[in-house]
């Protein structure tokens, strides 16, 4: 599992910071999860390739969240991109980006697939034989979704010494690697641990932003093996984080200890702040794994 950090600001864009987008990587999936202004030229700077973008996720209709969705949605037309798009955000944003599309004349000659969210509930929006996603319902100004990205368990692994020892024959492979018990030669029945291997477990990321603190996230995210968290304030401001629904760094360490999570990262800052270690070391206060967002920075979690 890869997450490249596109960029992770709160607000406006500056000449060397962007706001928030970010692609997972996932199970041969890539997925682009919001896109803020100056997406385009950051998936180009990092080499990322738009035709295996196929599913974008946007959380709420803030212009740091998915002001550059219609030039991206653009450029792919002028790439002759054929492959269908999938957008999943708040109901509205059809009406936006095909407005734009319409006074434009700017229709795509690729299928453009939206999926309109209006649930207060977390609910499946996505699902195929190797990942599912599901939504995060988050506090926010206005309605907003965070998104958690599940792999499913995958196939076992073949121990090919211990089937041909136990004389099962290579038609039952794939049945082993399925799970199933099997039959030999013999006619006795193969336990499929006897001869398989585990698969590996399947990953799971969790994105939270934009919201206030909210604990009735935790029970949708408990045990994720990485939570992204916004923390646009220090607690030091935390006078500012309730009325303009945001967190701290201490408040999303808190969710993440509570969800009992493998790590946080945190993202979402407001340039007030010039040291972004401060971030850090004030979530570390609750939750010791803590990792700083960063544009163009990526993580690999094996």
């Amino acid at each position: 599992m890869k997450l490249t950090i596109l960029g992770c600001y709160s607000a406006t864009p500056r000449a060397l910071t962007n706001t928030t987008s970010q692609v997972l990587e996932i199970n041969n999936h890539m997925f682009l999860i919001d896109c803020g202004e100056g997406t385009q030229v950051q998936l180009r700077k990092h080499k990322i390739k738009f035709n295996r973008i196929k599913h974008i996720f946007i959380s709420h209709l803030h212009g740091d969240h998915f002001f550059g969705l219609a030039g991206l949605i653009s450029t792919f037309r002028l790439l002759t991109r054929e492959a269908d798009l999938h957008i999943y955000g708040p109901k509205g944003i059809k009406e936006v980006i095909t407005l734009q599309m319409k006074l434009a004349d700017s229709w795509t000659n690729y299928k453009l697939i939206f999926h309109e969210l209006v649930s207060d509930k977390s609910e499946l929006i996505y699902e195929d034989e190797e990942v599912e996603v599901y939504t995060i319902p988050l506090t926010h100004r206005v309605y907003t979704n965070g998104f958690l990205f599940k792999e499913k368990e995958g196939e076992r692994k073949l121990d090919v010494q211990a089937a041909e020892e136990s004389h099962i024959d290579v038609a039952y492979y794939r049945k082993l690697k399925q799970g199933f018990d099997v039959e030999n030669e013999e006619g006795t029945i193969i336990k499929n641990e006897s001869v398989t291997f585990s698969p590996p477990k399947p990953k799971s990321y969790a994105f939270c932003s934009d919201t206030a603190y909210n604990e009735s996230i935790v029970p949708i995210i408990k045990g994720v093996d990485v939570l992204y968290h916004e923390s646009t304030f220090l607690e030091k401001h935390e006078s500012l984080a309730e009325p303009t629904k945001h967190s701290t760094a201490k408040q999303a360490a808190n969710i993440a200890k509570m969800a009992n999570v493998g790590a946080l990262i945190l993202g979402h800052y407001s340039t007030r702040y010039d040291d972004l270690n401060d971030f850090k070391l004030e979530a570390q206060t609750v939750f010791e794994n803590v990792h700083l967002a960063e544009d163009g920075k990526f993580f690999e979690f094996d």
